[in-house]
């Protein structure tokens, strides 16, 4: 028996050919959350920028403290330094027998004799006679002078210029300081409790030495 051979066409529509599957989809709101978390999330970012902020800023201000506190050491130590090499001490003393007055040791004489002899006594103390800076400093080595005597101080008429100089080669400056008496061949100044006066090198008055004071030595006591 003959097999009958039967042909069919088939019309398939493209929209019946089989898709491939595709992964299922996650929905949005999965990602995304509810709002609250949302919040949430930019409230966490915002503080934790903000702590980073803080921690740098305290960091660096740590570090310029720590700079500030070395360069005032530094410079706390750089004038320590200073004052012991330079500086002068705040205590001073004289030796015996002498005054301390502001910056200087006087010694005021209980003989009584030359301008000459006066200039050389203070010169083996190791000294010279008294030299006066101004008004303030004549009242204040005043005040030291008990009774009515009279010292000679390290002023002399110089013959040549024919004006009052003191021993250290400077002149008098009439317009701080005056003195009164004569002007002539011979003359010294001594003071008194009055002001300055002139009078003949030769005559015997008491006198007035200054030398710089020496630094105060600190003595220390044990306790008992």
């Amino acid at each position: 028996m003959d097999r009958q051979v039967i042909y069919a066409d088939l019309n398939l529509s493209k929209g019946s050919y089989l898709e491939r599957p595709s992964a299922p989809s996650l929905p949005r709101d999965i990602c995304q959350g509810p709002p609250w978390h949302q919040c949430a999330l930019k409230l966490g970012c915002a503080g934790m920028i903000l702590l980073s902020l803080i921690v740098i800023g305290l960091s660096i201000s740590v570090i310029l403290l720590r700079q500030n506190l070395s360069v005032e050491e530094s410079s706390a130590e750089v004038q320590e330094n200073r004052n012991e090499t330079t500086g002068k001490p705040d205590l001073l003393e004289c030796p015996k027998q002498w005054q301390l007055l502001q910056e200087k040791c006087l010694f005021f004489s209980h003989t009584s004799n030359t301008w000459n002899y006066s200039l050389g006594d203070c010169s083996k103390k190791e000294s010279s006679l008294l030299l006066i800076q101004d008004p303030e400093e004549l009242t204040h080595v005043q005040k030291l002078i008990h009774n009515e005597f009279l010292f000679w101080i390290g002023l002399n008429l110089s013959l040549s210029e024919n004006k009052w100089k003191w021993i250290n080669g400077s002149f008098l400056n009439t317009t701080a300081l005056h003195i009164f008496g004569y002007t002539k061949e011979n003359s010294c100044v001594y003071i008194s409790l009055t002001g300055l006066f002139s009078e003949d090198c030769d005559t015997d008055n008491k006198w007035i030495c200054q030398k710089e004071p020496k630094p105060a030595i600190n003595k220390v006591c044990s306790g008992s």
